[in-house]
């Protein structure tokens, strides 16, 4: 088992997957598990995560993702959704514009790690018609899509991306 750090460090953009390798019921169970483990604003856990698994599914996300294949390609694509009004519930507008948003992509970074965790990969999916992926969804009124998780077997290792410095990230006060 990896430590943390070693599953940050090996945490890359997979766009090729094993064809013939299904994600098992039980690491799909656990990264979900770990999306919900998440922290959320008040533990309200103002999101919803929908697991689509099957190929025409799949392949009609392509096509509200700017024909973005891989997502077809990968035996599952999770979707993160931010749920405003459970936020706003508790904590009014400023919980409806933003701790909904911050609960659905902290729990999407969850479930980024724990597929690594769990010996696979995974790319991150923000680039998406809105309206396309709802109709193809049949999201629930109200619920926003955030972010998709394509997630298998990796078919291929990418090189490790640059990333800037230190000092050019952080500031000390």
């Amino acid at each position: 088992m990896w430590d943390f750090f070693e599953t940050v460090r090996h945490r890359h953009s997979i766009r090729k997957y094993q064809p013939d390798m299904a994600v098992e019921p039980e690491k799909l169970s656990a990264i979900l598990e770990m999306a919900c483990a998440a922290p959320s604003a008040g533990d309200l856990q103002a999101y919803r995560i929908i697991v689509v698994r099957d190929l025409a599914d799949r392949q009609m996300l392509v096509n509200s993702c700017h024909q973005q294949n891989f997502i077809a390609e990968a035996p599952v694509c999770l979707v993160f959704c931010a749920d405003p009004a459970r936020s706003e519930s508790v904590f009014s507008e400023r919980g409806a514009k933003l701790y909904a948003l911050q609960d659905a992509t902290i729990a999407a970074t969850y479930a980024q790690l724990a597929i690594v965790a769990a010996g696979m990969g995974s790319t991150w999916v923000g680039y998406f018609e809105e309206d396309k992926l709802r109709e193809i969804l049949k999201l629930e009124s109200g619920l926003v899509p955030v972010a998709l998780l394509s997630l298998g077997y990796p078919a291929e290792l990418p090189e490790p991306s640059s990333r800037r410095r230190l000092d050019e990230v952080v500031a000390w006060r």
